[in-house]
């Protein structure tokens, strides 16, 4: 029975997915699809609710390239660029095989259309940006060591009408042996609607970790995470484009990881988020984690502080 209802789990994900697809308009030109710095996991109990703050801060930024030869138009690169961005999310578990989230995000962003050159590196105010809804199907779980294997959905509408939306569905995979563990994300992007001019690529991202426990409280991350912008010759390629090419971004860093209960004594836990050992759920799980992703090419920021709170009750 459990075996039935993985596979209808499954297939509910996949149609609700694909139920998308009659209403994927072309997406605003821009840069790449840089989403949250997190991993999604495979971990859900009924009725269990956890506050999530994902945080990033860039430095370093690559500079704009911009092309001035034609006199009646200035062209700028379309990369995504973010100096700051602060994500709120709540996750919510369903049954043992599918949770939900929900979550806005604020961000502080490089002007798509500056007003002069002078401006082109300029960044507008952190304000919110978007809000997204996401659901994930776990097919199996990871309970002790081995694997485990999930799917994410997740759509994306920005505050603003003339940007684009996104939809992002891919495989969760989870391994873990002893005091190791591994968890890879890839998904496929899709953006739609927003302003004419439209183009309606497909985007590629990924996130991987590689973690050791060192004890129930402290665990070490090599944590990557990047964005192939554009698969193969999908979409519109504008002038823009034609002239500077796409931007894929590459990041990999070491994040630290301590998590304690904020109960009766302040007793430490794991950093799992799986259920304790006695069973009890009287008190409350506090996971925090920071660290630094350092760019691997030159679309990518030096740097970015990652910093993330997560609050299970």
């Amino acid at each position: 029975m459990a075996g039935i209802a993985r596979l209808s789990a499954g297939s509910a994900w996949l149609a609700a997915t694909l139920s998308f697809s009659p209403i994927l308009a072309p997406h605003v030109l821009g840069g790449p699809a840089v989403g949250q710095f997190e991993l999604k996991d495979l971990e859900s109990e009924p009725g269990g609710i956890e506050f999530q703050s994902q945080n990033a801060h860039s430095f370093g930024q690559p500079r704009r390239r911009v092309d001035t030869s034609d006199p009646s138009e200035t062209l700028y690169d379309t990369n995504t660029v973010l100096h700051q961005r602060h994500a709120l999310e709540l996750e919510f578990g369903i049954t043992r095989y599918f949770k939900t989230r929900i979550g806005i995000e604020y961000e502080k962003e490089r002007f798509d259309d500056p007003d002069s050159l002078a401006a082109a590196d300029s960044f507008d105010d952190l304000k919110l940006s978007e809000a997204g809804i996401e659901a994930i199907v776990i097919l199996k779980r990871l309970e002790g060591d081995g694997f485990g294997f999930g799917l994410v959905t997740e759509y994306e509408r920005p505050i603003e009408s003339e940007e684009a939306s996104t939809i992002l569905a891919g495989p969760i995979v989870e391994a873990r042996a002893g005091k190791w563990s591994a968890n890879v994300n890839l998904t496929a992007v899709r953006f739609f609607g927003g302003e004419q001019p439209r183009d309606d690529k497909w985007d590629f991202a990924y996130a991987s970790k590689l973690a050791y426990t060192f004890n129930p409280s402290w665990t070490l991350a090599l944590e990557a995470y990047g964005t192939v912008d554009r698969l193969g010759s999908t979409g519109r390629r504008d002038d823009d484009v034609d002239r500077f090419g796409d931007h894929d971004q590459h990041r990999m860093g070491p994040i630290l990881y301590y998590s304690f209960e904020a109960g009766e004594g302040l007793k430490l836990a794991s950093t799992s988020k799986s259920l304790r050992d006695d069973g009890k759920d009287d008190d409350v799980e506090v996971l925090i984690g920071a660290g630094a992703l350092f760019g691997l090419n030159e679309n990518t920021p030096d740097a970015t502080l990652k910093w993330t709170v997560e609050v299970e009750f």
